[in-house]
């Protein structure tokens, strides 16, 4: 999964052997676990928390963690699924479990799931991309999603004493700040992220599968409508209509002091500060918001997943690992050391006073993933749904590019 967070932030895992049989670490009897771990996607101390304590509460295993480049993953990750000395475990990015599960060469963890892990908590985003034809593939371990980054200072010179919860109210309240010299919001033209979440608002999907196939879902109703309120959003700063948010980054802009929103991970927000450090203590976060006060909007999930290879040798040790690091224990760790929102809904509660982790999990739980199809990628390698933004941005009929749009996705889709 790329960007995941959209500069996210992605995956991390370490791990260790089934349980001890009374094996002196370092002896003849140890067994050693291999794991892939994404690089940056956890901390030095985390890791080694977590070895330290896995590896004390089961004698005679090593863990042995390499960390991979995000850049020729997939085709590394493939080749090992398909060799005879595949690592235990590997983290891949959350919408990345249907192309590997597709090799056949996956462990199928759906026991697991039901019986240990507590997979009627999970995050839908996490959890969905990795259940594949009704069995699960991917462990959900950790996520990262969009919240909106406000600059305080503004808001309260523009009488805004609370955060929007509704999208009418943040409509109203993104006009009102958008004043001379000032954006009311900084939305760039093709952040397709965030678009996706708005059209799910509305009921609408990306693609859709049929009969097996899969097909562009961007011309219907509903998507149109998600669509339509992300103009009028973005009708209220001056975001360029033909650029991403790396285009020019976001957060740089943001940085100058005069622009009130951003929709962005948190973990943007260090990156403002250290361009600005007079920003510092003047940011605060609140989750997208929905349709209604009842619940946020729905936002994509970035993320990670564990999945444990079919040739892999330690493949019972390798479930005990995963089991610990999908623990509620190291979940709140992994949160708070690394400002990731923990795999359950139920664990949001513990985050309460974690002001921008808190944003963050409250929109995970209307979190979602973009269609599960193997073929996603070759969608986002050359991603139609860029120039369909642009379009409707600058005036085109909405209609026609859309459908243009939805038929390149068809087609990319294609088996």
């Amino acid at each position: 999964m790329k960007n995941r967070a959209l500069v996210l932030s992605t995956a991390l895992v370490c791990a260790v052997t089934l349980g001890g049989c009374g094996l002196v670490p370092g002896g003849s009897g140890t067994r050693t676990v291999h794991i892939w771990l994404m690089k940056d996607s956890v901390s030095q101390d985390f890791l080694d928390r977590f070895t330290e304590a896995f590896e004390k509460q089961h004698p005679g295993i090593e863990l042995d963690v390499a960390f991979q480049e995000w850049t020729g993953i997939g085709k590394k990750v493939t080749a090992a699924l398909a060799s005879d000395d595949a690592p235990e475990i590997i983290e891949v990015g959350n919408t990345q479990v249907a192309q590997y599960a597709e090799s056949g060469d996956l462990r199928d963890l759906t026991l697991e799931s039901v019986r240990d892990l507590g997979n009627e908590d999970w995050l839908p985003g996490l959890a969905e991309p990795g259940s594949i034809s009704g069995s699960q593939y991917g462990i959900p371990w950790y996520a990262a999603n969009r919240v909106v980054i406000y600059h305080k200072d503004l808001f309260a010179e523009a009488g805004v004493e609370e955060p929007p919860k509704t999208r009418a109210e943040w409509l109203e309240v993104s006009e009102r700040l958008n004043t001379a010299g000032i954006d009311g919001i900084y939305l760039s033209g093709q952040d397709w992220y965030t678009l996706a979440g708005f059209i799910w608002d509305e009921g609408g999907e990306l693609a859709v599968e049929k009969a097996g196939e899969w097909e562009g879902a961007l011309h219907t109703p509903a998507a149109l409508r998600g669509m339509d309120f992300y103009k009028r959003l973005q009708s209220h700063g001056s975001g360029p209509k033909d650029g991403d948010e790396e285009t020019p980054p976001q957060a740089q802009v943001f940085a100058k002091g005069t622009v009130a929103q951003m929709i962005a991970v948190p973990s943007a927000a260090t990156v403002i500060e250290q361009a600005n450090p007079a920003l510092k203590g003047k940011l605060g976060f609140f989750p997208v918001p929905g349709r209604t006060a009842a619940e946020p909007g729905a936002v994509f999930i970035g993320g990670s997943d564990l999945i444990v290879p079919e040739n892999s040798a330690e493949r019972a040790a390798a479930v005990e690992v995963v089991s610990a690091l999908a623990s509620d224990t190291w979940q709140l760790d992994l949160a708070r050391t690394m400002n990731y929102v923990p795999n359950k809904t139920t664990l949001a509660d513990e985050l309460e006073g974690e002001e921008s982790t808190s944003a963050m999990a409250a929109g995970a739980a209307q979190g979602r993933a973009t269609p599960n199809s193997p073929q996603w990628a070759n969608v986002e390698a050359d991603n139609p749904i860029k120039p369909y933004m642009t379009a409707v941005l600058t005036g085109r009929d909405a209609r026609r590019a859309a459908r243009t749009a939805s038929d390149r996705i068809t087609a990319a889709l294609l088996p």
